[in-house]
């Protein structure tokens, strides 16, 4: 069992589990190597038969609180959540000190609209563990998702010490800004998570430029231009450019996600701000219209993200769109990312009338994505970039939302304080996106 576990932790997956087998020959009513059979069979992927597994050792030692914490892992992924939150609960009543169980219980509340007792879970976690960042910044998005700013952005900031947040922190010679203004030199604010997040934390760019101090901005390179447009008094850069520090005098940074928490910290700041805030290309925008406008409005649309952690619950196939996409008042475009023959190879699949653009890259040339979205009458998007970047170009917007969704769009309000254009179209139930194409179709009908 010792030499299984070394390689176990070490990633030597089949050594660890030729061991464990090795194990079990000794002694077949060993709950731990049952138990962690089913942990790798988990990590391999293979969700069967870990909770198979995981199963066979609770028959066996029933007590061990740990067995049913891990069932619980694998249930959530199975996405079996009613099943995973007993099996969390069971876990806590036998060890009710738990803080990680305590914090996943938690996130399936979340996940099946329970805000309320998702955050209490969240606060007995870090009761359990005042040290874990998860539970910290689950508390802060689960306050920001009920539009509590205030309260919520403090938390956000232990974002950098979560074991899988997708952007690392800098290391500069320079401090990090701490909201006072400073007399000489330039701030760098830089961006961070993806290109969605880049351009909504992008429309807090006006109220810096409104304390006078000089800025930069670093971005994804794709953005340089279109941010270089919009921000005509802010020095853009691509990320990670080597000249920034000696060239542009910065005096401290800060990531971009870290703004809200010095200007928008209630309601009435947000509808303070500037919208929209981001500028096409006209000439180019003027050349979409040409090209697609046949007379009937332009609705663009785009129903996929591969977002690793979320992308599923988020994303909806063209075949549940059908009612919307087979009405003939209308000329729907793609707007949606990737290979541009297999989206219209889906498209004519389903049996629907969509535009792809084959001259048009969304992931590589931003810029001429973003005068392709400014020619729309209309955007119908996921959550995903497409759906901020068409907002932060105050484009209408209408975004379809799944019953849990990320914080930053709120619950139970059909607008947003990101984006005064955009509208909320949410799930009734868990899964349920016949209803929201449903309330879509119903508007479209009395909008255009």
């Amino acid at each position: 069992m010792n030499q299984a576990l070394a390689h176990h932790r070490a990633g030597q997956f089949a050594e660890a589990e030729r061991l464990y087998r090795q194990a079990l020959d000794l002694n077949p009513t060993n709950t731990d190597a049952i138990h962690l059979l089913g942990m790798l069979a988990f990590q391999s992927g293979d969700l069967v038969r870990a909770a198979a597994s995981i199963r066979q050792a609770i028959a066996l030692h029933p007590a061990a609180a740990s067995y049913h914490s891990n069932l619980g892992n694998v249930l959530q992924a199975q996405g079996d959540l009613d099943q995973a939150a007993a099996s969390y609960r069971q876990a806590l009543i036998l060890k009710p000190d738990l803080a990680e169980t305590h914090l996943n219980l938690g996130n399936v509340l979340r996940e099946q609209g329970d805000v309320d007792r998702a955050l209490a879970e969240y606060r007995l976690a870090l009761q359990c563990n005042p040290d874990l960042p998860e539970a910290r910044v689950a508390e802060s998005t689960t306050l920001l998702l009920r539009g509590d700013f205030g309260a919520g952005w403090p938390g956000f900031e232990h974002r950098w010490q979560t074991r899988d947040y997708d952007t690392p922190m800098r290391t500069y010679p320079h401090p990090v800004w701490d909201g006072k203004p400073f007399t000489s030199g330039r701030l760098l604010v830089w961006g961070e998570q993806g290109v969605g997040d880049e351009i909504m934390f992008a429309g807090l760019i006006p109220d810096l430029l409104s304390t006078g101090m000089p800025l930069a901005l670093e971005c994804d390179p794709r953005l340089v231009p279109l941010f270089a447009r919009s921000f005509p008094g802010v020095q853009v850069i691509p990320a990670y450019d080597s000249i920034r520090d000696t060239a542009l005098g910065i005096a401290a940074h800060l990531p971009s996600g870290s703004l809200p928490r010095f200007f928008r910290t209630s309601r009435a700041a947000f509808e303070a701000t500037q919208s929209p805030y981001l500028c096409a290309d006209s000439g180019e925008r003027a050349r979409f219209r040409s090209a697609y406008g046949d007379g009937r409005p332009l609705i663009g649309i785009a129903w996929r993200t591969r977002n690793a952690k979320s992308g599923r619950k988020r994303s909806l196939d063209l075949g549940t769109l059908a009612p919307l996409l087979r009405d003939p008042r209308f000329t729907w475009v793609s707007l949606q990312y990737g290979d541009t023959a297999g989206l219209a190879a889906e498209a004519e699949a389903a049996g629907n009338r969509i535009v792809v653009d084959r001259s048009v890259d969304q992931l590589e040339d931003i810029d001429r994505f973003a005068a392709q979205v400014a020619a729309m009458d209309l955007v119908l998007a996921i959550d995903n970039s497409t759906a901020h970047l068409a907002a932060a170009l105050g484009l209408p917007t209408w975004l379809l939302l799944p019953y849990a969704p990320d914080w930053r769009w709120l619950l139970k309000t059909d607008s947003s304080p990101w984006y005064p254009t955009l509208r909320i179209f949410r799930q009734s139930a868990l899964g349920d996106w016949t209803s929201v194409v449903r309330d879509v179709r119903a508007d479209l009908a009395l909008t255009l």
